[in-house]
């Protein structure tokens, strides 16, 4: 697998253009598919294959996912870049009056608890998964500098985050990636994010880049889905959205027939060609997808391709049945 670099604080962070995202591992994707030893089986074909970013957060499960990556990387951690996240309340009692919790004594103890979940010494990359609106955001990444000082964190990360934000965020403590959602499903991060992060030298990791799985084409109706899964309630998937959203996948597949490939690889490739600073973590828990996944970082567009591409219409519909949480 071709390789890159988030950020440039200390030379950047080394990675494949392709990481993991984990959480359908252990949460919200579930259903009756829940097989930790397969999930661990992934994990291992993908450290065969040349991934080297794994992705979890402390409120996946909760804190079943970090448990399982941390299972799967016993005796493999050398090379691999594990990246967690904190700041989503996992308490149920605690999150009905704060959803998010960025207050430096918050960080402290997450990072505590993530470290000793996963068994590791250090985080590679540590997220804010959302930002505390309540906590100035110089505050929360100061006490994040505090990890990294102290040799339980390598890079900072922030998830979701607004320009401001992370221009403030930045100017406390270098950041390394900013992590948010990008795909042919979602395109807003490319009007004002994708450039701030580029000027500031910050990497960008993209997470759902298969559009929650709409963009593989393998979704048509919510009825195929497991009964707990959380996209029978995303906006997305709804009635007359979902049927105008299928024009997308329609029109990845003309793509994907003329190269051959599949057409979650077309929607990898197109973030792939989108710039270098680009690590999409498409998420899996079976080995063919997996393996599916992977070969993307082989297929190569062309510039007529792109474009194809580019014009697609957004999809209708919000990306979640709540955004208060996405800082504005």
């Amino acid at each position: 697998m071709k390789h890159t670099t988030l950020g440039n604080v200390d030379g950047g962070l080394d990675v494949g253009r392709i990481g993991l995202g984990c959480m359908g591992m252990s949460a919200f994707y579930t259903g009756s598919g829940l097989n930790d030893d397969e999930s661990i089986r992934v994990i291992h074909r993908a450290i065969d294959l040349g991934v080297t970013l794994f992705d979890t957060a402390d409120m996946y499960g909760p804190f079943t996912n970090e448990k399982l990556l941390g299972r799967a990387l016993e005796g493999k951690r050398d090379g691999v870049v594990v990246a967690t996240k904190f700041g989503n309340v996992t308490d149920p009692e605690a999150r009905k009056t704060r959803a998010v919790d960025g207050r430096p004594e918050y960080v402290k103890k997450s990072v505590e608890g993530s470290l000793e979940r996963l068994g590791v010494d250090y985080i590679d990359l540590y997220y804010q998964h959302r930002v505390d609106t309540l906590v100035p955001i110089e505050d929360t990444v100061g006490a994040m500098a505090e990890l990294v000082a102290a040799g339980k964190v390598r890079h900072l990360g922030l998830s979701e985050a607004a320009p401001e934000t992370i221009r403030r965020a930045h100017a406390t403590h270098p950041i390394t990636a900013l992590q948010t959602e990008y795909s042919l499903w979602s395109r807003d991060p490319e009007a004002e994010i994708i450039p701030t992060v580029r000027e500031l030298g910050i990497g960008f990791v993209p997470y759902s880049p298969l559009g929650r799985g709409f963009l593989t084409g393998a979704i048509r109706s919510v009825d195929e889905l497991d009964e707990n899964d959380f996209r029978r309630f995303n906006p997305r998937f709804q009635g007359d959205n979902l049927e105008a959203n299928i024009a997308i996948v329609t029109a990845v597949d003309i793509i994907a027939a003329d190269l051959g490939v599949k057409p979650g690889q077309v929607a990898l490739a197109w973030l792939l060609a989108k710039g270098d600073d680009i690590v999409p973590i498409p998420g899996t828990k079976r080995l063919p997808y997996l393996e599916e996944n992977v070969a993307a970082d082989a297929v190569v567009l062309d510039a007529d391709q792109v474009a194809q591409l580019d014009d697609i219409a957004a999809p209708q519909g919000d990306r979640y049945p709540d955004m208060s949480t996405v800082d504005k």
